[in-house]
């Protein structure tokens, strides 16, 4: 794993600027990835309070913020948490606090930071490795509905 990468993991910010988030709350995902965008469709069914928003890695913002927090933006394989004013957060540290936005039962799901995060991420490299042989690719990437358009 490169330092850049792990800065963005531990939580700290890799720079002191401000991106001008669109949003407070950003999930970054693989456009590609039949599981992410799945998981994309899951978190709009249930953030009742739309405070979730969305972009592909793949897209121009997506490319902004890894460059801007010094993570590879060809590395599809992590889920990224971007919050306006906060340290970005990677893999299951990203994966749990979007969980924990989307209340009961979900918000459980804190319950697993309990375990150290390189037993978390480990388990997370396995799924995310596996993502495409598992759950397939995407042909095209997911349309939002003109309800959801104004969240990506």
């Amino acid at each position: 794993m490169n330092e850049s990468a792990h800065s963005a993991e531990e939580g700290t910010p890799a720079t002191d600027a401000p991106l001008n988030l669109p949003a407070d709350n950003l999930v970054l995902f693989d456009g590609e990835c039949a599981l992410c965008t799945g998981s994309v469709r899951f978190l709009l069914r249930h953030d009742k309070q739309a405070r979730l928003h969305f972009a592909a890695l793949q897209s121009p913002l997506g490319q902004r913020v890894c460059l801007r927090h010094q993570l590879n933006p060809q590395d599809l394989e992590t889920f990224i948490f971007a919050r306006r004013g906060k340290p970005v957060l990677v893999r299951s540290d990203a994966a749990l606090a979007v969980a924990s936005l989307l209340g009961w039962p979900w918000r459980a799901l804190g319950a697993l930071r309990i375990p150290p995060r390189p037993l978390r991420d480990a388990a997370y490299n396995l799924v995310a490795r596996n993502r495409h042989r598992w759950f397939g690719r995407n042909a095209s990437c997911h349309i939002p509905t003109s309800a959801e358009r104004e969240r990506f």
